[in-house]
């Protein structure tokens, strides 16, 4: 098993296929390395690809203190990874957890980037909803605490943007499903007490956003409600990103639907190598409605 060592001393199990530019996935909470197999298959055709398990999902090391949880950290294991693999620059793919600590590494260490792909990211983002999603994270960390992980793993993989994969592709969300119930319960109380609940919020993090300048691609569910205003937030404030909603999808995009979510990736990745992403036109932004301002 392949591993390499954060500056905390916590390791982190890598997996790796292909070979090329580095593309490297960031998992959601209720996934781990295993989620990113419709990519890496799809992938590894044309790039080197590199997937692994965060603090807290096995086979990673699952540290006990909380304190040792954070968005920085998570932010900052996605730096790990690259220096223990030797690689200078790569494109990062995030998924909803994933999403914001690909967010934060993008605006932190721009040297280190190709792109950003920015998928499901928002949850309790919005303003009127910080103080409800905090409530929620507590319940759903003492739910880990206290229940046996396939109660309280099953039950949030039948959350209301997790309903869409179940009917969308049964098998699949099954097979998801399973795999969640595996995880660490400690790891998954952790993350929710130290990474989910005191991360900051997107709307907070305007001007850090503003600074982006690497190509940068947003996607989300047309059913992943907490998504979609912070999807358009982080259109709208980054300068060289694109939005794309895939229809009648939830939150888990990159495995429910993944053939979608695998051609708008490539054809995504394609124009950045090549040189042809380009940073919005200024007067995109202008004020008036129909150019009369």
């Amino acid at each position: 098993m392949a591993y390499v060592t954060t500056d905390d001393g916590v390791k982190l199990y890598y997996e790796e296929a292909g070979s090329g530019v580095p593309v490297v996935f960031v998992h959601e909470f209720a996934g781990d390395w295993r989620s990113w197999e419709p990519q890496l298959r799809h992938f590894a055709r044309l790039y080197r690809c590199i997937t692994y398990s965060a603090r807290g999902f096995l086979p990673s090391d699952v540290p006990e203190n909380p304190e040792q949880y954070s968005q920085n950290r998570a932010r900052d294991d996605i730096r790990s990874i690259l220096d223990g693999l030797g690689i200078e620059k790569a494109h990062i793919v995030g998924l909803s957890m994933g999403g914001f600590a690909t967010v934060h590494f993008g605006f932190t260490y721009p040297e280190r980037v190709l792109s950003l792909t920015v998928g499901g990211c928002g949850y309790g983002a919005e303003p009127d909803k910080r103080d409800q999603f905090a409530e929620e994270v507590e319940i759903a960390a003492k739910r880990f605490d206290d229940l046996p992980m396939e109660e309280s793993g099953g039950s949030y993989a039948l959350g209301p943007t997790r309903v869409q994969f179940l009917n969308n592709d049964p098998r699949g969300w099954a097979e998801f499903r399973d795999q969640l119930v595996e995880h660490s319960a400690l790891g998954s109380a952790n993350t929710m007490r130290g990474v989910q609940k005191r991360r900051p919020s997107l709307y907070d993090l305007v001007d850090e956003m503003a600074t982006i300048s690497a190509p940068t691609l947003i996607i989300t569910g047309d059913e992943d409600w907490p998504c979609l205003e912070p999807s358009i937030l982080m259109k709208k404030v980054i300068p060289t990103s694109a939005l794309a909603v895939i229809p009648n999808a939830g939150h888990t995009i990159n495995i429910e639907t993944p053939h979608e979510f695998n051609r708008l990736l490539q054809e995504f990745l394609h124009k950045v190598d090549v040189g042809a992403w380009k940073p919005r036109d200024p007067r995109a932004m202008a004020s008036g409605i129909l150019g009369t301002k």
